[in-house]
């Protein structure tokens, strides 16, 4: 079956960085565009990154673009998501999501002093 696991979340200080990985499981990975989302409480979840199948083509959220980098590596099935310059805004709970219609379970972001 199709598993994908975040990790990498935590606390950060604003302008701190931290790096996201997704461990992906269950599907031929190299296939699939591979995406980030994210939800911060009380609002809609937003797309913030898209990679695709090779790696040779990228998409960012304007809100993160130039800040957050995101890759992956198709001999270990996993995607990553590097994150710089943090904001307190960038709070939220962010998601590994697969174009074949699977999300992770998510992992918690908190930018604070």
């Amino acid at each position: 079956q199709v598993q994908l696991v975040e990790s990498g979340g935590g606390l950060v200080q604003p302008g701190g960085s931290l790096r996201l990985s997704c461990a992906a499981s269950g599907f031929t990975f190299s296939m699939y565009i591979m995406r980030w989302y994210r939800q911060a409480p009380g609002k809609e979840r937003e797309l913030v990154a898209t990679i695709s199948t090779h790696g040779t083509a990228t998409n960012y959220a304007d809100s993160v673009k130039g800040r957050f980098t995101i890759s992956r590596d198709n001999a270990k099935n996993t995607v990553s998501l590097q994150m710089n310059s943090l904001k307190p805004e960038d709070t939220a709970v962010y998601y590994c999501y697969v174009t074949l219609g699977y999300w992770g379970q998510g992992t918690q972001v908190t930018v604070s002093s």
